[in-house]
């Protein structure tokens, strides 16, 4: 067909040749035969079980004690109203449990607490922080993303650190007396070594922190930088799930059987608003860390899986043998350049 003056010659729609879009790279391509498929699933077996068994028993060895506070420290006069009595700054919310000790506790013991139905992951919370103001003193001017919790609003002074996180800061209390001595508590080293290198400033000191119209949890001493302020650092990590444990501290001595434990609870924080529920948890660790029956489970469900598969295929591999194709019949051994 001529071509007139002034068009131009149609194009080709078919694409550039490339061995890559044409799958003729070079790959490797196994052969799945009944002695593979057999001895791969008995390894992942034989590997996943042992290994399964040694989390299981590491997992039972954790003694663990779980202690729900919410309901037992709420006074009957207040069982109505819980929301006007945790919110009062008039009313006592000192509570006293006892607590007898059923197992040995070797130290450390590990002090948590345990929140239900707090939504820590939704999406407004997790960003209302500023991460430039918690790490460098020049910038803690910079409250973006941190409103309603940004400033003062009398006077305009930013509020260090800002953001419904720091704002929300877990303020129940905890003391342990045992034959009417207290139990020391260690909160050192509670948090993640690098949130306190690489996070939190050591020249950066809180200001103007509840001091606005709404009082939120804690409050943070004025004369401590940010990076020693553990009880923060802990609780600004924040949970993907809504039930979470956040570290409170740690007993360093062993805890006898039959030990009687005196729980002394200043119960402030406000749960009672959204159907929440507090627990104090009492926790030794092992090698693998501390109670979590799930991921022995796991390895001993997929190695056991694995294991049946290995026998059912040997049963039909035995019983119904099928001869195996001829792999010179193969694409790709017909043209063996494209194998290296």
């Amino acid at each position: 067909m001529d071509i007139k003056d002034g068009q131009s010659a149609p194009t080709s729609k078919k694409p550039i040749y490339s061995r890559f879009s044409q799958q003729e790279l070079p790959a490797w391509k196994p052969i799945l035969t009944p002695g593979w498929v057999i001895a791969t699933f008995s390894v992942i077996g034989i590997v996943f079980i042992p290994i399964g068994l040694v989390s299981l028993f590491s997992s039972e060895s954790v003694v663990e004690a779980v202690l729900r506070y919410d309901d037992s420290c709420l006074p009957p006069s207040h069982a109505q109203n819980a929301v006007a009595y945790i919110q009062s700054d008039t009313t006592n919310k000192t509570c006293i449990t006892k607590w007898t000790v059923d197992h040995k506790m070797e130290a450390p013991i590990y002090i948590y607490y345990q929140l239900d139905n707090y939504y820590q992951n939704h999406r407004r919370y997790v960003k209302s922080r500023n991460d430039k103001q918690l790490w460098n003193k020049a910038a803690d001017g910079d409250t973006r993303n941190c409103f309603p919790e940004d400033n003062i609003k009398d006077t305009n002074q930013p509020i260090v650190p800002c953001g419904l996180i720091a704002w929300s800061l877990f303020n129940d209390t905890y003391r342990f007396l045992t034959n009417n001595k207290d139990l020391t508590v260690n909160k050192k080293n509670i948090a993640w070594g690098s949130d306190r290198r690489s996070k939190f400033g050591s020249n950066v000191y809180p200001k103007n922190f509840q001091r606005g119209d709404l009082i939120g949890g804690a409050k943070l001493n004025e004369s401590i930088p940010l990076n020693e302020q553990e009880d923060l650092i802990v609780w600004m990590r924040t949970a993907a799930l809504p039930t979470f444990r956040k570290l409170y501290g740690k007993i360093e001595t062993d805890l006898e059987v039959d030990d009687k434990i005196e729980i002394v609870i200043e119960n402030n924080y406000n749960t009672y608003e959204f159907g929440g529920k507090k627990r104090l948890v009492l926790s030794t660790t092992t090698m693998i860390g501390g109670k979590n029956p799930f991921l022995g489970t796991a390895y001993l469900l997929v190695g056991g899986l694995s294991l049946l598969c290995a026998i059912g295929f040997i049963f039909l591999y035995v019983i119904k043998p099928r001869p195996l194709g001829d792999p010179s019949y193969l694409s790709w051994n017909r043209n063996p350049g494209n194998i290296k």
